[in-house]
């Protein structure tokens, strides 16, 4: 009981000896969770609609480090088409979802996660090796306000994403279209490019979020 306390999950009942109310650590948590819970629920709605559209498999991806974890995902439903699972992992710079969400950081928070004599992990030949070029494609990726990736986590996929902000302003997720090399063109990235900032954007206004 004591340590709850001492850590502000529970507080003492200010008029009544020896009973305890939730902390403020508490409901930080729980509001977490809650905003969690709307993260997938708005991002699986909205995703929902664009597979509708374009069948193409739509996915959620946060930050995890140098990782995107995928939160949630909406399959295409053509033949040939991209299979991901929700809870898988990979180098974020290696995917459109992560270089959406990476580019949104501040210099000493990228440089943290990838120190400029580092090397990078490659998942095909198309994989960013170095963090020189990592910074320069990012750089591009803030100024348009969507992330590309040309087989960069798997040889025969091709991918757009944009971020996703909460009612602070922060980048919490991104939502990305994936589509097997056999269906790419410059024409249809143009066009998924546009369909997923859009996208992200309705999923940002229902976290609360009012673009300055």
């Amino acid at each position: 009981m004591g340590t709850l306390v001492d850590r502000g999950y529970l507080a003492e009942h200010p008029r009544r000896p020896n009973t305890y109310v939730l902390g403020v650590r508490a409901f930080k948590l729980g509001s977490s969770y809650e905003r969690s819970l709307d993260l997938v629920r708005e991002g699986t709605r909205v995703a929902s609609d664009v597979v509708a559209g374009c069948n193409e498999t739509v996915q959620m991806t946060i930050l995890d480090r140098t990782d995107v974890v995928f939160i949630a995902k909406v399959d295409s439903t053509a033949p040939v088409r991209l299979v991901s699972d929700v809870g898988r992992r990979l180098p974020a710079h290696c995917t459109a979802g992560g270089k959406a969400l990476l580019a949104a950081l501040d210099d000493g928070a990228l440089t943290a996660r990838y120190p400029a004599d580092g090397r990078l992990p490659t998942l095909t030949p198309s994989s960013i090796e170095s963090p020189d070029r990592l910074r320069t494609q990012l750089a591009q990726v803030h100024s348009q306000g969507w992330a590309f990736e040309y087989c960069e986590s798997n040889d025969d996929a091709f991918c757009v994403a944009a971020p996703v902000h909460d009612r602070t302003g922060a980048a919490v997720a991104a939502m990305s279209i994936s589509v097997p090399s056999v269906r790419w063109s410059a024409e249809r990235e143009e066009l998924l490019a546009a369909q997923v900032v859009t996208s992200a954007r309705d999923v940002s206004t229902a976290l609360g979020h009012v673009p300055r």
